[in-house]
């Protein structure tokens, strides 16, 4: 097979049906879309909208709310810290830390910190100062050798 052979299976692809020209075509005149209304003009978008009827979007209650002081953490896991220093991108003997982690290229921006998740396998012995981690994570870093410095949950009134 060459690259000049390459076509799309039979019944692939569609012709489009060519709207309003004329009687003889069977879609002429109102080109399909049946006669007069809201709907036979251009430009109609009525999504939602059921007839004047109240829309199902309104007759449901509202529920939840977002909370305006949640902390959006980004994650990394130890597979990908893992991988970083095998790479050299990481130094394992230097403290890691969020600005270290953007500098190396493991995450684009800080937000409001780095959570370290257990997600793969830590090898180095590798010490962390992180705005939070999952208790298996500290367990992953801690059997390697390495530890985890998280801030004081006191300070977080």
């Amino acid at each position: 097979m060459k690259l000049n052979e390459l076509r799309d299976n039979e019944g692939a692809t569609h012709s489009k049906k060519r709207l309003g020209r004329g009687i003889g075509s069977g879609s002429g005149k109102t080109g399909g879309r049946g006669v007069k209304g809201q709907k036979s003009r251009s430009g109609v978008a009525i999504n939602g909208f059921e007839g004047g009827q109240m829309p199902l979007y309104r007759r449901l209650p509202k529920r939840g709310f977002t909370n305006i002081f949640a902390k959006e953490f980004v994650t990394v896991s130890l597979g990908r810290v893992q991988a970083a220093i095998d790479a050299n991108k990481l130094d394992a003997k230097e403290t890691v830390t969020a600005e270290v982690l953007v500098k190396a290229g493991v995450i684009r921006r800080v937000k409001d910190g780095v959570r370290l998740l257990s997600d793969g396998e830590l090898k180095a012995k590798v010490s962390f100062d992180l705005a939070g981690a999952s208790k298996a994570a500290v367990e992953k870093v801690e059997k390697a050798g390495g530890s985890v410095k998280l801030p004081e949950a006191a300070s977080a009134e």
